[in-house]
């Protein structure tokens, strides 16, 4: 059985930069929605930035590449680039431990 060590009390803050409704950027909401729901289960607030309606934002976490996942809390802040699709560098990216344990 694969489990993550989370503090339980622990909410965390995502912000994901995209660009417009692409494809690629859709394909990475999907792959966080999938990621939160395994791996975080209620205990996140997520806020999706498009920078087409607000491109000023970018400026607030150094974004130069969308899509950009940012991991406001906790801290320290973390950033993972790309469509998401590839796990474990995501909960690598989010420093997320992953431990394996027999049932």
């Amino acid at each position: 059985m694969v489990s993550l060590r989370i503090a339980s009390a622990e909410i965390w803050e995502l912000r994901l930069y995209v660009a417009d409704r692409s494809p690629k950027c859709l394909h990475a909401i999907a792959n966080l929605e999938d990621t939160r729901e395994r791996y975080l289960a209620g205990r996140y607030q997520i806020e999706v930035v498009d920078l087409h309606e607000n491109p000023r934002r970018a400026a607030d976490d150094q974004i130069l590449a969308v899509s950009t996942l940012v991991r406001k809390f906790p801290e320290p802040v973390r950033k993972v680039v790309g469509d998401l699709s590839d796990t474990d560098r995501l909960l690598a990216g989010l420093q997320l431990r992953r431990t394996d344990e027999a049932t």
